[in-house]
């Protein structure tokens, strides 16, 4: 990685004091997923002005660990000079053009190196700006798919509890959170829920305990449930992530991907593996169904495939999906003006170089049995009950009781994770996610770059602010 003068934070302001951009946010600034509370009533946000390797700096000029790559995102790290370079020499040569009914060579470079990774038959790349975006294409295809397939009441998605797929309001519909989706309904109808593959809870599920393949298969069962209830001739497709994100990372359990694709054959439902978060590396394959076996019909990408140098997003899709628009004069109609933008995918060609010349996806592998080990160090504490994930991806569950796995009440997690724990962790140097979207965990997704001497680091900071945390419940 190319070394950079060393900038201070006053540097980095922008020209601004920490006071005059924070009277600012306040005044202008309309957060993500954030209480507005924080500016308005509030200390004010902590801003961010520099990034290198897996560090962060923020406006004050302290150092944190980036555990979360952004948000699941900077996969090669921060601050690689070639890949601002590739965006500018890019942008001077062609900062725009749509691939609405034209071309540009670096769209048509990376749908090609993109279809080379992706398994089977899953040969077409359309691109898009993000990850909702993608979720919202795969959907929208799935439906037009049917009709032209004479199956015009085909139009339900199943999808898992907890489950996040996005916020547009197609991709809200697969989404399994209520909380989520409560203030926007109604929502575009056709959304269905089975039980996720948390394995921790299988108990308050109803579900086999004895082990992991038993449990898997009654997972896999559920989704046939739900397609004989619903009546196979009106299900579309299922949404499923490799990991599920949201709730604390649950793996799938050996078998159960091969379950639900046969599940999938036997009633003509398409199967759509979401890979906004696991493709590219987070699970030490380029696509993680290649890392748990399973053929998917369409994969949703988007984060790690530029590293957040540039926003991207795609759907990957089979041939049998594309067939229909092959010939003739049928279109898919639907686009984003900036999907497949040339500055973006000349920037995932050059992450996708990185990856292969620094040798990232092996170091995930190789890696990925000592960060767990290193992270379950930590179950001797009181307060945490589970360590689960895979690759660079784990979450850890909190709890009141390690022995009833009993979870914090909605005030207790409000105190703990809003009122402590998120502060305390970001004070103490690390950069991560506090999330009760499901029961309390903590999440970890740092870039792909960092081995065991930054899981020790990791793991003293959690267990020093979650030893103070568990003194003050």
């Amino acid at each position: 990685m190319s070394e950079r003068p060393v900038a201070t934070a006053s540097d980095l302001l922008r020209g601004f004091t920490e006071a005059e951009l924070q009277q600012k946010a306040k005044d202008h600034l309309w957060m993500h997923f954030a209480r507005q509370s924080v500016m308005t009533d509030g200390p004010g946000v902590p801003i961010i002005v520099k990034g290198e390797g897996h560090h962060i700096w923020d406006s004050q000029g302290k150092k944190y660990i980036d555990g979360l790559a952004g948000l699941f995102v900077v996969a090669a790290g921060h601050g690689r000079r070639r890949l601002a370079e590739i965006a500018s020499k890019q942008a001077e040569q062609l900062a725009f053009f749509p691939i609405w009914s034209y071309a540009h060579p670096a769209a048509i470079e990376l749908a090609d190196r993109i279809a080379d990774h992706a398994p089977g038959d899953l040969n077409k790349v359309f691109f898009s700006t993000g990850g909702g975006e993608a979720v919202e294409t795969a959907f929208k295809l799935a439906k037009y798919y049917w009709k032209l397939q004479g199956k015009p009441t085909k139009h339900k998605v199943i999808s898992r509890s907890v489950a996040y797929h996005g916020t547009p309001q197609g991709a809200l519909a697969i989404t399994g959170i209520p909380a989520m989706k409560e203030m926007f309904e109604p929502l575009t109808p056709g959304g269905f829920r089975v039980p996720n593959t948390n394995f921790y809870r299988a108990a308050d599920m109803g579900a086999p305990t004895g082990s992991l393949e038993e449990f898997g298969v009654w997972a896999a069962d559920r989704i046939e449930e739900m397609i004989q209830f619903e009546g196979p001739d009106t299900v579309a497709a299922v949404f499923l992530e490799p990991v599920q994100n949201s709730g604390g990372c649950f793996p799938p359990p050996p078998g159960y991907f091969q379950r639900v694709r046969e599940i999938c054959d036997r009633y003509d439902v398409l199967l759509v593996s979401d890979e906004v978060i696991c493709a590219f590396g987070r699970i030490g394959h380029m696509f993680a169904c290649d890392a748990y076996g399973y053929q998917p019909d369409m994969i949703t990408f988007a984060k790690a495939v530029t590293s957040g140098y540039s926003p991207l997003g795609g759907t990957v899709v089979s041939d049998r999906i594309y067939e229909p628009f092959a010939h003739g004069d049928r279109a898919f109609y639907h686009g984003y003006t900036f999907g497949g933008h040339p500055v973006s995918a000349a920037v995932a060609l050059e992450n996708l170089a990185i990856f292969e010349e620094e040798r990232l996806l092996e170091n995930v592998r190789e890696n990925s049995p000592v960060f767990r080990s290193t992270l379950e160090k930590l179950t001797d504490l009181p307060i945490v009950g589970d360590v689960r994930g895979d690759g660079y991806f784990f979450g850890i569950e909190l709890v009141k009781d390690k022995v009833t796995k009993e979870t914090f009440d909605d005030d207790e997690s409000e105190r703990l994770l809003r009122g402590f724990l998120s502060k305390a962790l970001f004070d103490a140097g690390l950069y991560c996610r506090a999330d009760d979207r499901g029961d309390p965990v903590i999440q970890l997704a740092p870039p792909l770059t960092i081995g065991p001497a930054e899981f020790d680091e990791i793991e003293q900071i959690l267990r020093s602010v979650l030893t103070e945390a568990w003194t003050r419940l």
